[in-house]
């Protein structure tokens, strides 16, 4: 569903990501990991059109992304921030439908079916979509943030680091109840996170990034029983080592 051919990406003449040649196949959990500044989070934005290439090209389901068809080829695509990026003036449910009222979509019995079946699929309670993201939980926001990504129905699912800010009883909770979502549409998934156990937990594929190139791509038991070169040993080393019995 997402290609991309020889994409390169640099800031103030510093090259942060690239060449990258990446295909990301329908209906898949393709995690995206790596080191902090491996260009993991702007091969995201790239794909969604928040920023631009400077070089390559990126192709959602054949087409070549512009900015010329980037506002269709977003409503294509659903996507979720780290700590939900809600805009704390309005309500859940005015968070919810911000795409629905950009088009003007009528707020009709549609529309709130649309809402009841999202706030089931997410387990968020329909008594809190009056309130502002500040009276929320942690976890309620990212629920929100997921259900305004999918009110629309996108094929493409774009997570960067979406349960990062969250202490882990609450993330915990919730990864579960994004891999049964994730099963449940079928979408096609692609996730940023920095957490190699998050990582193989979703995947159906990791690809593992350094210095804005992949240095592997590989299913979460062939990472681990097969890791390409010494720094994809390291980075799995350094995480799966245990304290407690050093």
């Amino acid at each position: 569903m997402i290609t991309l051919l020889g994409v390169c990406k640099h800031y103030a003449a510093k090259p942060v990501l690239g060449p990258l040649d990446l295909d990301v196949p329908t209906g898949q959990s393709t995690v995206v990991i790596g080191p902090s500044g491996c260009g993991k989070s702007t091969l995201l934005r790239l794909i969604v059109g928040l920023s631009q290439a400077d070089q390559g090209r990126i192709e959602i389901s054949g087409t070549v992304l512009s900015q010329i068809n980037i506002r269709s080829l977003r409503l294509q695509m659903g996507y979720v921030i780290q700590e939900g990026g809600l805009f704390p003036h309005l309500t859940a449910r005015n968070n919810i439908t911000l795409m629905a009222d950009y088009l003007k979509r009528p707020a009709g019995a549609r529309l709130n079916e649309r809402i009841r079946e999202l706030c089931s699929l997410t387990q968020f309670p329909e008594d809190a979509l009056t309130r502002y993201p500040a009276e929320l939980s942690g976890g309620q926001r990212q629920r929100v943030s997921l259900m305004r990504a999918l009110l629309l129905d996108p094929d493409l699912l774009l997570l960067d680091e979406p349960l990062g800010a969250l202490d882990p009883l609450i993330r915990a909770d919730l990864q579960q109840d994004l891999k049964a979502i994730f099963q449940a549409l079928g979408k096609t998934v692609v996730l940023v996170t920095h957490d190699l156990n998050e990582a193989a937990y979703f995947a159906d594929e990791i690809v593992l990034m350094n210095h804005g190139k992949v240095v592997q791509r590989a299913s979460p038991r062939r990472l681990f029983s097969a890791p390409a070169d010494d720094f994809v040993r390291r980075f799995i080393n350094a995480q799966v080592h245990d304290p407690l019995t050093a």
